[in-house]
């Protein structure tokens, strides 16, 4: 990604007299199509499934055993569970963190600021999965205007899938555009930030109970740094809930993202809860609501250590 000259970031308080101001920073992108631009592509490590879990398959290659051209393969399903539920039980991790830059590259390396300036009011997933995703929150979610609580819906936009009606004292949504975010009706604050020019959090440690993020960890460029600021601004015991389905558009989303499948992904993102430090053993659930007639929705979840 092209880095950019810092712009001025306004940190507002939707129905607040005198909103906040501070310098800088903005969300890591959702899922939209961007042009491809050849010139922009990069090399990009292949993946693809070959039969193996990809646990067996990233140990080898974190051991030393691999070549230019790595393969991770996607968990073989026990009959009648979903493979996704399964990729983080008992995971063995490599003592390193097993991926390379380059996994982090993407087709399409030109400005995200300039790609998300004009706003887009659609959701990236169908009806059946945001209800899915929506039933999800209202189960895990602290229960609508608990006293204290705080929450950042990370990635944010112009819609946050959260239970109709939910409110909390302090709800902050962190994105690209500022429209898209002025939309949101459940946000109480919000923050324009690309996370893959800067990683830093704009908030005080121990500040939020949950942080979410919808479809949009796939476009992390940084995803390390990302989950290291989210520990520290979790109060100890706080929530971080990663969903995502299957769809995205591959020339913004990170080379390790397009080329494994749906378990790799969980066993990524809980990979990122790992070696971030700091956080539980993370956990996934397969909330697919109609598996191989609508969009798929799975969760990756884990909690900041209380000590």
């Amino acid at each position: 990604m092209a880095t950019l000259a810092p712009r001025p970031r306004l940190l507002l308080a939707l129905r607040r007299p005198q909103p906040r101001r501070l310098s800088a920073r903005a969300a890591a992108p959702c899922a939209r199509r961007a042009p491809v631009s050849p010139q922009a592509a990069r090399p990009r490590r292949v993946f693809l499934g070959l039969g193996a879990t990809v646990i067996d398959q990233v140990a080898r290659m974190a051991s030393g055993g691999t070549s230019s051209r790595s393969f991770v393969a996607g968990a073989r399903p026990r009959q009648g569970v979903s493979p996704v539920e399964q990729i983080l039980n008992n995971v063995e991790w490599p003592d390193e963190f097993p991926f390379k830059p380059e996994d982090f590259s993407r087709f399409d390396e030109s400005s995200d600021t300039l790609f998300y300036s004009v706003p887009r009011f659609v959701t990236h997933i169908d009806d059946e999965a945001i209800r899915a995703l929506t039933e999800y929150y209202s189960e895990v979610l602290p229960p609508s205007n608990t006293p204290g609580v705080s929450i950042l819906d990370m990635c944010s936009s112009w819609v946050s899938h959260y239970p109709p009606g939910y409110r909390q004292e302090k709800i902050v949504g962190m994105g690209m555009n500022e429209d898209e975010l002025k939309r949101n009706s459940v946000l109480t604050e919000y923050v324009v930030q690309d996370l893959n020019v800067n990683s830093k959090l704009p908030f005080e440690d121990n500040t939020f109970d949950v942080i979410t993020n919808v479809v949009s960890v796939d476009y992390l460029t940084k995803p390390i740094d990302v989950s290291k600021e989210m520990r520290r601004i979790l109060k100890p015991a706080g929530l971080a809930i990663m969903s995502f389905s299957n769809r995205c558009f591959w020339t913004k989303a990170i080379s390790i993202w397009t080329s494994t499948g749906d378990a790799d992904h969980a066993w990524i993102v809980g990979a990122y809860f790992h070696y971030a430090g700091g956080f539980e053993p993370p956990k996934a659930v397969d909330i697919s609501p109609n598996p191989g007639r609508t969009d798929p929705m799975y969760v990756v979840y884990s909690r900041k250590k209380t000590a």
